[in-house]
């Protein structure tokens, strides 16, 4: 029999015990939410892609960069799924975002809000790469013989799904893509950019949910096949990288710095 006194404390407890478990279980309650902008901004409620599924593989996951926002890991996946049934290779799929977002110690300025990912142009059959092929001969400036009908599909694929914002490709991939696809109305989204010789970078737009997401300006109409690629074609400044950059430290949203503050620092 349990004494009147032990069991008047035992109820009085419990209210304080339910407490302390639903703030134990708070990060998995958490709301999934995009803050602030692609190169300034965090995460909160991220998930992580899993390292294999249909019609793609995670490379270089020690990194901890394979995270992003739902509607991140959905797209991936049903990218996946697109990919396997139309016969081709896995996709890579590269840096994502952290856990909580934020600015990478190097490498990316953007990648920080859970909305962007990069899939290498690569094959994916075979044992898991370390590298990514650059698709491009630098010194010709033309897109060399790795590049060829099962990388068009796979951006082809990549592009038309209407959550996508922009896709970051060489500019001799979008004339490449612009050849193959003509007047595509997805071809818009795709947007010229130095540097994505080797992989191409997807951009999501801010998703529901998100009031504090800052969306990036709509992209221009029409297929941008005319006079903006070719003043990308030529000019050739910006070809080539010209090293490694200092890392990027912008000016975060409060909520940012006060979410990664407590945070482990990247890789």
């Amino acid at each position: 029999m349990v004494p009147y006194g032990q069991n008047k404390v035992q109820t009085m407890m419990k209210p304080f015990l339910l407490l302390a478990l639903l703030a134990s279980a708070q990060p998995l309650l958490v709301q999934a939410e995009a803050i602030g902008g692609y190169a300034a901004g965090c995460q909160t409620g991220a998930q992580p892609l899993p390292q294999s599924g249909a019609g793609f593989r995670v490379v270089r996951a020690e990194r901890q960069r394979h995270y992003g926002q739902p509607q991140m890991i959905d797209y991936l996946q049903a990218l996946g799924q697109r990919t396997q049934q139309a016969g081709l290779a896995p996709m890579l799929v590269a840096d994502m975002a952290k856990q909580h977002g934020g600015p990478f110690a190097y490498g990316h300025r953007s990648h920080q809000t859970g909305l962007d990912a990069d899939i290498w142009l690569r094959s994916g059959h075979g044992p898991l790469p370390s590298r990514s092929q650059d698709m491009v001969n630098h010194r010709l400036y033309i897109l060399n013989r790795h590049f060829g009908d099962d990388q068009r599909q796979l951006i082809a694929l990549a592009a038309q799904d209407e959550r996508v914002s922009r896709i970051f490709v060489h500019p001799l991939i979008k004339q490449a893509m612009c050849r193959a696809y003509g007047d595509a109305p997805w071809l818009n989204r795709l947007r010229p950019w130095f540097g994505h010789s080797s992989h191409f970078h997807v951009r999501l737009h801010c998703p529901a949910g998100s009031p504090n997401c800052e969306p990036q300006a709509a992209v221009p109409a029409g297929t941008g096949c005319g006079r903006e690629l070719a003043s990308w074609i030529n000019d050739k400044s910006g070809a080539l990288s010209a090293g490694p950059r200092k890392p990027w430290r912008p000016a975060l949203p409060a909520a940012c710095n006060t979410l990664l503050a407590s945070k482990e620092p990247d890789s």
